[in-house]
């Protein structure tokens, strides 16, 4: 549970990690549009989650002047509790896009869409309570950036990335739609194995009954109802629409097995022929993070499975790693293997 809720905690890892950023140097001509893409994949959930999601698409310097060159795209996934916006406002990615390209890195369109819900992320799932995350990232989204941007239209210019619960969504999608995506690189991904939870914290969330109640309560009530409306999702039990692991203080053994369900740990075995299909995976984690140990199992089990993948880990916690390594490793692992 406390890896859970360390994995999670993105928002505030992100934040800290941003404060190192360096913007002293001149960024090259990337430009920054903000738009909005109208998800038929998500319209209608029970949850009130927008279908209509902010993205930020990230230019590179040549886009204005070579009107007749295309692009490969990386899609990149925030994690718990951020938006696009906030994204932007805290770590600049423009900013270090810029720098990665003056630095060598080829030249590709970025893509960082919203993923906020009422209960702070998707989980990149489908889930018939807060609507098909998966449909919007996989199918929706790209159909719409190739149809507006000049794009290279096919899997092999594609790259999905995130960090945490965007890590967790680079793995889940990755495993499911190996005709989408060429190249998948996963920073310090959470939730992999299953999730537990003791008879006190399904008490805790049971005692919540508002969404009032929701916004003051301890954070591991917030997670678990995030975990709940993704991979429990119970569309005729309002207010928030889940089945929770405990009852009346019962143990319920379903609940969680739709959880482990959703771990990629377990997911896996179910997908060696879709992972053997990339031009290349890799993992990064920190020596300092919560959740080394689950990343190292997720090698170890792509290792085991003869899946070709590139596994490290860095000094550093959950969330410092993020901006350099970004520009440093993240920017040049995709202009290494997307096709341009």
């Amino acid at each position: 549970m406390i890896k859970f809720i360390a994995a999670l905690c993105v928002g505030l890892a992100l934040i800290a990690s941003l404060a190192h950023a360096d913007d002293s140097a001149p960024a090259a001509a990337v430009r920054v549009e903000r738009i909005s893409v109208d998800s038929p994949a998500l319209a209608g959930n029970p949850e009130g989650n927008s279908a209509r999601r902010d993205v930020f698409v990230v230019l590179p310097p040549s886009y204005a002047s070579s009107p007749a060159r295309r692009y490969p795209v990386v899609y990149a996934l925030h994690g718990y509790g951020m938006t696009a916006e906030k994204w932007f406002a805290m770590d600049k990615p423009d900013q270090i896009a810029a720098r990665a390209f003056r630095s060598g890195a080829r030249e590709m369109i970025l893509v960082f869409p919203d993923t906020y819900t009422r209960h702070h992320g998707g989980m990149y799932s489908t889930s018939a309570t807060t609507g098909d995350w998966e449909a919007f990232i996989t199918r929706d989204l790209v159909g719409y950036i190739d149809a507006h941007y000049r794009t290279i239209a096919n899997r092999a210019s594609r790259g999905l990335m995130g960090h945490s619960m965007g890590g967790y969504g680079t793995v889940r999608l990755g495993m499911k739609y190996p005709g989408t995506y060429a190249s998948l690189y996963a920073m310090s991904a959470c939730c992999l194995s299953a999730r537990e939870i003791t008879p006190e914290q399904g008490r805790q969330v049971e005692a919540v009954k508002t969404m009032e109640q929701v916004s003051s309560a301890p954070f591991m009530v917030r997670t678990t109802l995030t975990a709940a409306a993704a991979w429990s999702p119970n569309p005729n039990k309002p207010p928030f629409y889940v089945d929770l692991p405990y009852e009346g203080g019962q143990l319920r053994q379903h609940v969680l097995a739709e959880w482990a369900a959703n771990a990629p740990l377990a997911m896996l075995p179910q997908y060696v022929n879709h992972l053997r299909q990339y031009q290349a995976i890799a993992l990064d984690v920190g020596n300092r993070d919560s959740l080394v140990d689950d990343n190292k199992a997720l090698h170890e089990a792509l290792d085991r499975f003869g899946i070709a993948n590139t596994f490290e880990v860095y000094d550093g916690d959950h969330g410092s790693g993020v901006v350099s390594r970004f520009e440093t490793r993240v920017l040049p692992f995709f202009s290494r293997h997307l096709q341009f």
